[in-house]
């Protein structure tokens, strides 16, 4: 499953579901645009777990959730804890950590 965060509630989402990986980005980011369609593709090949794609700029307590100090971050959540976080343009990187909560 692949959602779309509009609104900062990324925290009710990390509770509600039972395995979680984020994409934090913003607009301006290359590097967030190069690795998105690859996140897209994880996505639609592990529809088991929830992938979130969070504007970075827009979603300040969302940011907080993973330490965000860097764009594109990515992190993993597992029963509401945050388990790991990285920044990445990276696919191998995006797969390990896929496989990590997988």
């Amino acid at each position: 499953m692949l959602i779309e965060l509009n609104e900062d509630t990324l925290q009710d989402l990390v509770s509600q579901n039972e395995k979680v990986i984020v994409q934090f980005s913003a607009s301006w980011c290359g590097n967030c645009r190069i690795i998105k369609p690859k996140f897209k593709k994880m996505a639609s090949e592990n529809e088991h777990l929830t992938f979130v794609l969070v504007d970075a700029e827009n979603s300040p307590e969302s940011r907080k959730l993973a330490n965000v100090s860097n764009l594109p971050t990515f992190a993993t959540f597992v029963n509401g804890k945050l388990i790991n976080e990285t920044q990445t343009n990276k696919g191998e990187v995006l797969a390990e950590l896929v496989n990590e909560i997988n």
